[in-house]
């Protein structure tokens, strides 16, 4: 057996392995339904069934593989359940420091009439409205690394039963990352965070969850003058005597950006907790504004900037969800019904959180995910965001492979086995 038909054999049992483990409370035919989604989308870079359909290698005809799959994701919701077991995976390495990039956003259907259930949605890349259906998504990343560990995915629609607004939908996923996080973790949400039911969530125990959210427009109460001002005014009147240079690149060119900051203490009205607002001017024209919970310590620039570096991450899971659309073509989805839609989403979580996280996670793992470096045949080596190199090298892998799952025993490493981290 070649190096190559050895990395293979390897990487499918990884794939029946962590299948195993994320469907483990399903029927036999959903689990075996949730192990060639995973296979199939990885396989075909994409999320059509009848592309993943010809990854099976299957020796009826394509159109009954491709019905199979199809009937088979019409009848039962997998979003809540699997969304819950990625969630408690990526919670495991979540660390007290690590940021939680909370952030809303949606999958834009341009062309599409019949779907069940298609709504209104902004697209955030063309900043216009469309049809489409609306995502909440959050990952878990480091400052000091490009790691990033997919935690939630869940698309749904305002014209579905049990869905209320957009609210609902954010408190469930915050919920749950909290059942299974904890204290652990910095919250950071962008702009569409500045609400109150939000800030109700994060205060409204008597001690405070730690978030970074970036303001838009909201009234604020200055710690020792006891009156409220609104934030923009704070921002704009704000001395900033510390100052940062950044490297930024624009039109292809590397130019440096100085960036100037304060902090001073604040509080909401309503709210006793002690707060920051943290104010940066020089990345546009308008100061930019964040809330926090976190301790900002008067006087010292870094933990000031430690806050902008919070909210900074959370740039990630914009990067994150742009491989998840262009790397599994997400925008292509399509699906007899609204389940099947939500279900597919929730599949390339899943897919997503093996290639990025899963196969990571142990030295004999590590050393599979070099050689699958090796045939993503990239010019200049790994890219810094290296979930694009592992998407191509396991598509390279998968797709000429000639049996598919057939050569996968069916006892044994589809049972659930846990794998340790030894790094």
């Amino acid at each position: 057996m070649s190096v190559e038909s050895k990395t293979v054999a390897s990487l499918k049992g990884q794939l029946s392995k962590f299948s195993g483990i994320i469907s483990k409370t399903f029927s036999k035919p959903k689990k075996r339904l949730i192990k060639e989604m995973l296979y199939g989308i990885q396989a075909s870079k994409d999320v059509k069934l009848s592309n993943m359909a010809r990854t099976l290698k299957e020796s009826q005809p394509l159109i009954k593989t491709e019905d199979r799959l199809s009937r088979n994701l019409d009848d039962e919701d997998f979003t809540d359940p699997i969304n819950g077991e990625i969630c408690r995976l990526g919670a495991s390495k979540v660390t007290d420091e690590m940021v939680i990039a909370i952030d809303p956003g949606d999958i834009r259907k341009k062309y599409a009439k019949k779907m069940e259930f298609l709504g209104r949605v902004r697209d955030g890349s063309e900043k216009e409205i469309g049809n489409g259906y609306p995502v909440c998504k959050a990952v878990a990343t480091d400052i000091e690394s490009k790691k990033v560990i997919p935690l939630y995915c869940e698309a749904y629609s305002f014209l579905a039963e049990g869905v209320k607004s957009e609210n609902s939908q954010l408190l469930k996923m915050i919920d749950l990352i909290f059942e299974h996080t904890g204290d652990r973790g910095i919250h950071a949400i962008d702009r569409g965070g500045d609400r109150g039911v939000l800030y109700k969530k994060y205060l409204g125990e008597k001690k405070a969850k730690r978030f970074v959210i970036r303001l838009v427009d909201r009234d604020l109460i200055h710690q020792g003058r006891g009156r409220r001002r609104n934030c923009c005014d704070m921002a704009k009147a704000l001395p900033t005597p510390y100052e940062t240079v950044l490297i930024v690149y624009e039109e292809g060119k590397e130019k440096k950006k100085t960036v100037y900051y304060n902090a001073v203490p604040v509080r909401l009205p309503s709210y006793s907790h002690k707060l920051y607002l943290v104010v940066v001017k020089g990345f546009g024209m308008e100061p930019m504004m964040l809330l926090t919970s976190c301790e900002v310590k008067k006087y010292q620039k870094e933990s000031m900037w430690r806050i902008v570096e919070y909210y900074l991450a959370r740039w990630k899971c914009d990067e994150s969800y742009r491989y998840i659309k262009q790397c599994y073509h997400l925008e292509d989805v399509r699906g007899r019904s609204y389940i099947s839609i939500r279900n597919i989403v929730v599949l390339v979580l899943a897919v997503s959180y093996f290639a990025s996280v899963y196969l990571g996670q142990s030295i004999k793992l590590k050393m599979l995910v070099e050689r699958i470096f090796i045939v993503s045949k990239r010019f200049f080596g790994v890219p810094s965001f290296f979930n694009y190199a592992i998407a191509d090298g396991i598509f390279n892998l998968l797709y000429p492979d000639k049996t598919a799952l057939q050569g996968i025993k069916p006892n044994g490493l589809d049972d659930f086995q846990l794998c340790f981290d030894f790094g």
